[in-house]
């Protein structure tokens, strides 16, 4: 549940954070004949999301138990390919965020209704399906037969438009570069399980080999259904037989990712350690950090 909570309050805050950047400039600058327009681009975005997420829960059923398992596999491998873009992306350009954003609108502002739409569309709608593709894979590598990975994602994507409002409100300040940092470290290591979980389902559809290699089987030690069962899988999508492809991969994935990520903006050109500039939200760079 809290892997499925942390991926609803990091996906669902940069789309809130988007959405408080573009009211905050229309109300800033008197254009606030144009809130509609952006509204509804938001509103559709957030339409074709959760009917995306709809079609990948009610499509896949449908499906044999092997293409089933085949389309898990793919579409997780897909998601932790996404989400690992997002989280670098956000790392290294979240700086310029708020200018791209303003730029944006600007140009949509003087072309007309249809403009804004398209520009809250495209803003909020891309979060939107990386959000649904990678929580059904989540949820799909973590499923028990309960709604608790759902209730998760619902109450990350509720704390995640509170925090929003209390942005936009002036009533919150938080370092968000810190707060991004380590959410995505924490959503690497989520990834890092959901791939692992999607090279299993792809094994169980027979199309990667190696399901009776097993790394290790503590099944006997660790119990699934007990609490701590519950919480390494909920957190780490764990579980107590994986095979040594499964093991490997999680390895091969989660070390460098891991490592990349952590290592100081601008580490890679040479460059050292880049000052990360105040966000919205964010303290003052000479305040003392929350």
């Amino acid at each position: 549940m809290f892997s499925n909570y942390l991926i609803g309050l990091r996906e669902g805050l940069e789309a809130s954070l988007v959405v408080c950047i573009l009211i905050a400039y229309l109300v800033k600058t008197g254009r606030r004949d144009a809130l509609k327009p952006i509204w509804a681009g938001i509103g559709v975005a957030i339409a074709i999301a959760f009917g995306f997420g709809c079609a990948l829960e009610f499509g896949s059923q449908e499906l044999t138990f092997k293409a089933q398992e085949a389309l898990g596999g793919s579409l997780s491998i897909v998601a932790v390919v996404l989400v690992t873009w997002m989280v670098f992306w956000m790392r290294r350009t979240a700086r310029h965020l708020k200018a791209e954003l303003h730029g944006r609108l600007d140009a949509a502002l003087a072309m007309g209704t249809g403009a804004l739409v398209a520009t809250a569309f495209l803003a909020v709608g891309r979060e939107g399906l990386e959000t649904a593709l990678f929580v059904w894979a989540s949820v799909h590598a973590a499923s028990d037969g309960t709604p608790r990975p759902l209730i998760g994602v619902a109450l990350g994507l509720a704390t995640a438009v509170l925090l929003g409002w209390l942005f936009y409100k002036g009533a919150l300040r938080i370092n968000l570069a810190k707060f991004f940092t380590w959410t995505g470290g924490m959503l690497v290591v989520v990834a890092a399980g959901v791939l692992a979980y999607g090279v299993h389902d792809l094994q169980e559809a027979d199309l990667v080999p190696g399901l009776t290699h097993l790394a290790f089987d503590i099944s006997g030690t660790v119990d699934p259904s007990s609490w701590y069962g519950t919480l390494l899988k909920g957190v780490f999508n764990f579980q107590p037989d994986p095979t040594v492809l499964q093991v490997t991969v999680w390895l091969l994935y989660l070390v460098p990712a891991l490592a990349l990520f952590l290592a100081p903006v601008g580490f890679a050109s040479g460059k050292g350690k880049v000052k990360e500039p105040d966000e919205p939200g964010s303290r003052p760079s000479k305040a003392p950090q929350a």
